[in-house]
């Protein structure tokens, strides 16, 4: 019997002020992307509570989530070693604190940056995933849609 294929569930904060957006430059095995500050769903968590985690470790900010803009789903083979990944995404809007003093950026992380949509569109090419413009265009169309839209169960909690 063949493995069971899962995608791998992912996570994004979109997060916008005064008309712009939070982006993060990461480095990556394809050099300094752009992207919104993301990452894996780890074990005993909600989404929402990832996306705070994710938004805190890579931006030093603290994340409060608001609404759910979209759940996305998006493959891509690695051009160095041809694996095939399939990502799973959430992506919750919210507002951000100021950068918490003395809170290092995560491992990869090179810096933080306000980009304007027009800024954002234009980069695109240097996008971790395309997903990065998807989640901004469907925030800009105003696509939210409530917190308990996600259930998790208590059981997820459990040790």
């Amino acid at each position: 019997m063949a493995p069971r294929w899962k995608p791998n569930v992912t996570v994004a904060a979109v997060i916008a002020q005064a008309g712009r957006y939070l982006l993060v430059e990461e480095q990556t095995p394809d050099g300094l992307r752009l992207n919104t500050p993301a990452g894996h769903l780890d074990p005993g968590e909600s989404p929402a509570q990832a996306c705070v985690r994710e938004a805190l470790e890579e931006t030093a900010r603290l994340f409060r989530p608001e609404a759910l803009v979209g759940v996305y789903l998006s493959r891509l083979r690695r051009p160095g070693t041809g694996e095939d990944v399939t990502y799973l995404r959430f992506a919750f809007c919210g507002d951000a604190g100021e950068p918490l003093p003395g809170r290092a950026l995560d491992t990869g992380i090179v810096r933080t940056l306000w980009l304007t949509p027009a800024e954002v569109r234009a980069s695109a090419a240097r996008h971790r995933s395309p997903l990065v413009l998807r989640c901004l265009e469907d925030h800009l169309a105003g696509r939210r849609f409530p917190l308990d839209l996600v259930f998790t169960d208590p059981s997820v909690a459990m040790p």
